[in-house]
């Protein structure tokens, strides 16, 4: 038997990530998301989702640029830093110790600790209630050469990506094997 519950944010879990952003001066900031996902593939296109009370939704609103840097399970007390200070009011890179590298095709900083870094350009905002969706094309993406198989995949085992599920932090157990391939 099933329950009927009120219709909520259930999806789970999901990935967090950490978010780049500049403002047109120049000042960097970092946002902790979980609301993002892939949208497309041709062309490649991501979205995030963010409040627009958020001190980085006014630097992606200005700017129209973003990075998606994917943290590993490592770095986990700085991805909860980031989700709970505001930029406002804090420096969340010198405050973390996490570093800031240039990006090849935006002006938006990689954070080098993280190992998969998603530059995009927005091409669209919706304006949804709570969040605004950013709609992002991917332009390039900047990876760790240490997580990459021999095919050029990534590892995820040692790519430790986090998940966010509910409030919590996990990270991945293991592949499960497909009885038909």
């Amino acid at each position: 038997m099933k329950k009927v519950i009120s219709p909520q944010t259930i999806l789970y879990p999901a990935p967090s990530v950490l978010v780049s952003c500049v403002s047109g001066s120049g000042k960097a900031n970092i946002i902790t998301l979980a609301w993002v996902g892939t949208v497309c593939s041709e062309p490649p296109m991501v979205s995030i989702s963010v409040r627009p009370g958020r001190f980085s939704y006014k630097l992606i609103s200005e700017t129209k640029e973003f990075v998606i840097n994917i943290p590993t399970t490592d770095i986990v007390d700085k991805v909860e830093y980031c989700g709970i200070h505001s930029g406002k009011d804090v420096d969340k890179f010198k405050e973390t110790g996490l570093t800031p590298m240039p990006a090849t095709k935006v002006m938006v900083p990689l954070i080098k600790e993280c190992p998969v870094n998603i530059e995009c350009k927005v091409k669209d905002e919706v304006h949804l209630g709570s969040h605004n969706l950013f709609l992002g094309e991917i332009v390039a993406i900047d990876i760790d050469e240490e997580i990459l198989t021999e095919e050029g995949r990534i590892n995820y085992l040692k790519a430790k990506p986090i998940i966010y599920n509910n409030g919590e932090y996990w990270k991945l157990g293991e592949r499960l094997p497909i009885s038909h391939r």
